[in-house]
């Protein structure tokens, strides 16, 4: 029963986690931050998780665990359903600087020649009320504070769950306990993947306006999708998965492994032979104080095997978790798929194929009866197949659009060195045009333009998802045989070599999701191997700590500040600040 109740856990657990892996792009853009704010707010979780995971690892275990690991999945729910909450306290999504109200009418879209363009006054007023709007933008506290909760609530799942399987299951059984429930895990992941991308599809304020009215696509790099549907739903269900675990017994029955009885003094390593002296007197007492607590924590940092884990796991988790939170902005700027098709893709294929992994891991295990050193050596094989496996990557990167005013000049004849101040060209310097707009257009030649004025279009017709410009100068000047020369709303599609890439590269995802499964099963087994017994739920807690600090907390925001640097245009700032960037250059992304 406590098996059942702690797969659920995980599930929720793992279901919260993914729900913001797939969100960091929709909550840069519906906040305007960029991808190191958004770093630092899915670091949010381990730093909340590192707020309490020593004292929970060490004092838990000497606790009710299944009430305790209950009420963090509670606090883990609660935490959830606080990211949600500033959706409800913002107004409507504004993807562009004019209202809903004007999007029927293209005709502010176009080049305005001899003409006086409203965008080249700016009122005061104007600029008042864009401050005051952009004050909304510092709701992404909420959504900090929210995922800071969750890894609070999370922090003895872990820890204290496995621990508890592992005193209790039957000799040898151990492994197969934690490869079904990695397995099991795997559920949590799929769920958010399926649900990340329905959603995503969904206009940010469904229910809240008319979707006839909204002139975006989901392949617009301004769409947001409904970002706080997930975390509700993943709250809701954190909340339910909590209620078994206050039903259940502190010990099901005797420890089915004789335990080693150790002093905080001599680490376990003279344990047989203070069982019979006065230690045990003391033990009692030492354990359950912070001097025994202090102690304990020097005897993991002696162990030379657990120190050389945690530092190789440290390494490994950081890239993981770095390159995770970003992947599916990557394939989106990369291999030009909308987030739902992204998330949907690699939730059906890769996700499957990680739980095969987990099980034929502790499968292996069991069968093998490996060692300490066989599990070793089994980790260091499955981590050098992943990483000549990831070398593949850089053969599939692809070239960065053909956007005029970023990559080429604005009559689209010749590529730029520099993405910034790129001078307007004499097919649309006199047309007026808001250089700062972004309301894209892909013209015949198919070279994206920033906005139907910047490509030189004098008249449009249809509205909304379907107009048509046409008569655009800078089309005309790039030499491309027309008699129109339009141009239609939205970027142009990404080459056809680059939709052949994808397809590789999610092929190689399914293979190093397939190895990478199988080898985290190790590091699992290597952690409650190499240390006392006594000290298996503090290891595991210290061990998460050095992840969560230097790792969870840490990657995701020198990362989304590595990418930052590549971006070649950022959304309109207003008052002077910077927002979402719009566009990467392809290959620095890489």
């Amino acid at each position: 029963m406590f098996f059942v109740a702690l797969s659920f856990s995980y599930i929720c657990r793992a279901l919260g986690g993914v729900i913001m892996k797939t969100s960091i792009t929709q909550i840069e853009r519906r906040f305007d931050i960029s991808s190191s704010v958004a770093g630092l707010i899915d670091g949010g979780f381990e730093i909340g998780n590192l707020f309490v995971i020593l004292f929970v690892s060490y004092f838990g275990s000497k606790l009710h665990r299944p009430k305790i690991i209950g009420i963090g999945c509670a606090i883990m729910g609660a935490g959830s359903i606080l990211t949600a909450l500033p959706h409800f306290f913002m107004g409507y999504y504004r993807y562009s600087s004019e209202t809903h109200d004007n999007t029927s009418d293209n005709s502010f879209l176009t080049c305005l020649s001899d003409q006086t363009s409203s965008f080249t006054e700016t009122p005061l007023e104007v600029m008042r009320k864009g401050c005051e709007k952009q004050s909304e933008s510092y709701m992404w506290i909420y959504v900090l504070m929210g995922n800071m909760l969750r890894g609070i609530g999370e922090t003895p799942i872990a820890p204290l769950g496995i621990s508890y399987l592992d005193d209790f299951a039957k000799e040898g059984q151990s492994s197969v306990y934690l490869g079904a429930l990695n397995a099991v895990t795997m559920i949590g992941p799929i769920l958010a993947f399926l649900m990340g991308s329905l959603f995503a599809s969904m206009f940010v304020d469904i229910g809240y306006v008319d979707m006839s009215s909204i002139r975006i696509t989901p392949q617009d790099a301004r769409w947001v999708g409904a970002w706080w549907l997930g975390f509700l739903m993943s709250g809701l269900l954190s909340i339910i998965s909590s209620i078994p675990f206050f039903f259940l017994p502190r010990n099901p029955n005797k420890p089915q492994k004789q335990k080693r009885k150790i002093s905080a003094t001599s680490c376990g390593l003279k344990a047989d032979e203070e069982e019979n002296q006065t230690a045990n007197l003391t033990n009692k007492r030492q354990d359950v104080t912070l001097t025994g607590f202090l102690k304990s924590v020097k005897c993991l940092l002696i162990n030379h095997l657990y120190v050389l884990y945690a530092l190789y796991t440290l390494i490994a988790s950081s890239s993981y978790i770095g390159s995770f939170t970003y992947l599916f902005k990557f394939i989106e700027q990369q291999f030009g798929q909308t987030a739902s098709q992204a998330t949907f893709r690699l939730g059906v294929i890769i996700l499957p194929s990680m739980a095969g992994g987990m099980f034929l891991g502790g499968y292996l295990f069991k069968k093998l009866k490996l060692t300490i050193v066989g599990i070793a050596k089994f980790g260091l094989l499955t981590s050098s197949i992943t990483f000549l496996l990831h070398l593949l990557y850089f053969i599939l990167l692809c070239e960065s659009k053909s956007v005029a005013g970023l990559t080429l000049t604005y009559d689209g004849l010749s590529p730029v060195s520099s993405h910034a101040n790129v001078p307007l060209s004499y097919c649309n310097s006199d047309c007026n045009c808001d250089e700062s707009q972004w309301e894209p257009v892909c013209g015949d030649n198919g070279v994206t333009y920033l906005s139907p004025c910047l490509a030189g279009c004098k008249s449009s017709s249809g509205n909304k998802k379907s107009a048509v410009f046409y008569n655009c100068s800078c089309i005309e000047a790039s030499g491309f045989p027309s008699t129109n020369f339009t141009a239609h709303l939205g970027e142009c599609p990404i080459h056809e070599i680059c939709k052949t890439n994808y397809y590789i590269y999610v092929s190689v995802q399914f293979l190093l999701a397939v190895f990478g499964a199988m080898g985290s099963v190790s590091h699992i087994i290597l952690i409650v191997r190499i240390v006392q017994p006594e000290l298996k739920s503090l290891a595991m807690g210290f061990h998460s700590l050095i992840i969560r600090t230097l790792g969870g907390i840490l990657s995701p925001i020198y990362f989304g500040a590595m990418i930052d640097t590549t971006c070649i245009r950022w959304s309109a700032p207003t008052c002077g600040s910077k927002g979402a960037c719009r566009m990467y250059n392809s290959i620095l992304f890489g």
